[in-house]
């Protein structure tokens, strides 16, 4: 079934719109079916701004996508992001009325289901809630308390809140595209699912996503998203500062920005001398690389620091064993790890969407620009919480099946959906249709 299950991302970002295709191999992989692609002028710093924009902007990337792939895409995974989004960190319990039986699945998931009922601030609602760990009957530290005796179950959550009038922009635009969104997905998360390896989560690791409008945190540790963030500072406003500095147009200065940009100054040479073409009778512009070298510096410092101090704030500054994954259009940019590391001390790489991509005839999509719409994709098939693909295999019919013949095991057995709510908009209403759901367009 997860070989004919064919997924579409839609990556609504500040500088392009993407639609990407795809599917599950023989082996697992993921295969890229087809890739949409459209400049996104209603967008402004991860925000909807301008409608009409933004929905044409929509249709021509999806129809891109369905020419290059052959598929009629009718339901999207979509990507959020923006200053407005928030997090918090929120404890639960609940008291369980059997003593003996063994804690289930669906003990969990009424948890968790207690999390999208908090009160947020008016204006905003609740995206993803994701588990830290849980306490049984006030022993803490449990990872998964499944299949454990206990009567009290207390978990301590992260959750991630977005303004109400973001996400209905959002719906508004994807519905008048004449599409349906499957899951609504903090961006930042969809990009973890493409770049970071198992390894990494594990012994802890900060994943920095530069956008054009945005800089997205997200920090793991022990397999277990701790922090996220959103910075409202992105590629645009490097662009911006050169714009200014060098006093050329706006796509001259993203020209310059891409094929000359370096990160650290002392890296360019001071006998380089780029010309730009002059205004109407006008003498073409010189711009020196080194003084465009140290606009960019400048402006990159100010956002790796910020991102830095937000990595102190979350607490896990000193647990991060893996370092820094940066990933996103603006990782392309030359020495920008040696600033990262120079900055905060910690080893740093580039993310590439290629973890979980298989054999393609579109090898652009192993860009970093692409790490969020691949990671949309990605969720389509599995969630980012490992504990979540685990309850899922446990509660399918067809396992459910096989663990009939052992009544051991059939106890840890129970619950339909747990988690499915982590990687869907919900507005505190139980969902219950996950099994229903095996088609994605």
């Amino acid at each position: 079934m997860q070989n004919d299950k064919i997924v579409v991302g839609l990556d609504i970002g500040t500088t392009k719109i993407c639609a990407l295709v795809g599917r599950k191999n023989e082996y697992g992989k993921l295969e890229i079916l087809g890739l949409g692609k459209a400049v996104s002028e209603g967008v402004v710093r991860g925000m909807v701004s301008n409608i009409d924009k933004t929905v044409d902007a929509i249709k021509k990337a999806i129809r891109q996508a369905e020419e290059q792939s052959g598929i009629d895409i009718k339901v999207v995974n979509v990507g959020i992001a923006g200053q407005h989004i928030k997090s918090l960190q929120h404890n639960g319990s609940i008291t369980r009325t059997s003593v003996d039986s063994e804690i289930t699945v669906e003990d969990v998931n009424r948890l968790t289901n207690d999390m999208y009922r908090l009160v947020t601030p008016p204006g905003s609602e609740i995206i993803h809630v994701m588990p830290q760990d849980y306490k049984v009957d006030y022993e803490d530290g449990i990872m998964d308390p499944v299949g454990m005796s206990g009567v009290r179950l207390e978990g301590n959550f992260h959750i991630i809140t977005a303004q109400s009038n973001a996400i209905n922009n959002i719906n508004k635009c994807v519905t008048r595209a004449g599409l349906e969104i499957d899951q609504l997905i903090l961006e930042p998360l969809a990009s973890c699912m493409s770049v970071l390896s198992d390894e990494e989560r594990e012994a802890g690791v900060a994943l920095i996503d530069i956008g054009g409008g945005t800089t997205d945190l997200a920090i793991f540790k022990d397999n277990i998203i701790r922090h996220t963030a959103v910075l409202p500072f992105g590629g645009n406003i490097i662009t911006s500062d050169i714009k200014q500095g060098c006093m050329v147009m706006q796509n001259q200065a993203e020209q310059l920005k891409v094929r000359f940009g370096k990160a650290i100054a002392d890296e360019a040479s001071e006998n380089e001398i780029v010309s730009i073409p002059g205004l109407r009778d006008r003498t073409p512009k010189e711009i020196s690389l080194k003084n465009l070298a140290f606009i960019i510096e400048a402006r990159m410092e100010e956002i790796v620091e910020l991102v830095y101090s937000e990595i102190v704030r979350s607490g896990y500054a000193n647990q991060l064993a893996a370092g820094i994954v940066v990933t996103g259009g603006g990782a392309q940019l030359q020495n920008l790890v040696q600033l990262v590391e120079y900055l905060t001390g910690l080893d740093a790489r580039i993310g590439y969407p290629n973890e979980h991509l298989g054999k393609s005839k579109i090898d652009s999509v192993k860009s970093p620009m692409y790490a969020t719409t691949v990671g949309l994709v990605l969720t389509g098939y599995q969630a980012i919480d490992e504990r979540v693909n685990r309850y899922t295999e446990m509660t399918n019919p067809e396992t459910k099946a096989v663990n009939e013949a052992k009544p051991a095991q059939n106890k840890a057995s129970g619950g339909s959906d747990f988690f499915k709510k982590i990687f869907e908009r919900t507005k505190g209403m139980l969902i219950d249709d996950f099994d229903d759901k095996q088609q994605n367009y």
